[in-house]
């Protein structure tokens, strides 16, 4: 079994560092540089989803999924692809159906930013806006109730954004259960990385409850 971090279009495969440091050292981690997969490439969605399915095809089955994000949706494409490969996921700040509004007004802010800004990225200011403007037509509200494998859906309480998506998701996929961290944004891995440690160990490293309720809201 592996237990795949898929980290944001803003961050590293680094920014996993502080939730992982809290895990159990014993257990097998495979962590994804999304801007070295499509390094080359046209820095389109297609090519880093093709780039990151074939990481996967050379990892331990199962999987476990953990998607913050650009990730979630990865990981959310790749178990739609693949359902007998993953044992679960965890979806942090995720999107089913891109918003196109907040996708147009994310571009025009990559617009003003320096290209300094994203040299710690990986990805260039270019490759930015030309990735996130490929997105735009995603939309896998269609399957998402033929996910059966358990789901756990994390959103920070700051995070506005994204919490509609969160609770929809909960209320859509089967076997499905969503947390809120409180004191938390968008990036939970970086603003509660205890937090989140403390959640993935007893959502994949203990027994899984099988009587909660499809969709229950935790805080945490």
């Amino acid at each position: 079994m592996t237990y795949v971090f898929i980290h944001g279009l803003r961050q590293t495969s680094s920014s996993w560092d502080k939730v992982i440091a809290r895990l159990p050292a014993d257990i097998q981690i495979y962590r994804p540089c999304l801007s070295a997969l499509v390094k080359g490439t046209q820095p389109a969605y297609q090519n880093l989803y093709n780039a990151f399915e074939n990481e996967c095809s050379c990892m331990e089955m199962p999987l476990c999924l953990c998607g913050i994000s650009l990730g979630a949706i990865l990981a959310l494409q790749y178990t739609r692809n693949h359902p007998q490969k993953v044992k679960s996921l965890m979806l942090i700040a995720p999107q089913y159906k891109m918003p196109r509004l907040l996708l147009g007004i994310q571009n025009i802010m990559f617009y003003i930013f320096p290209q300094a800004a994203f040299s710690a990225m990986g990805f260039s200011k270019r490759d930015m806006i030309a990735l996130t403007t490929s997105m735009k037509k995603i939309d896998f509200t269609p399957f998402l109730n033929e996910i059966t494998c358990p789901v756990f859906i994390v959103c920070g309480r700051k995070d506005r954004a994204n919490q509609k998506a969160a609770k929809m998701l909960a209320n859509t996929i089967p076997n499905a259960r969503l947390f809120f961290v409180e004191n938390a944004g968008h990036e939970v891995n970086i603003d509660a990385p205890e937090t989140l440690a403390d959640l993935m160990k007893e959502a994949w490293l203990l027994p899984i409850c099988k009587n909660g309720k499809t969709g229950k809201s935790c805080q945490r």
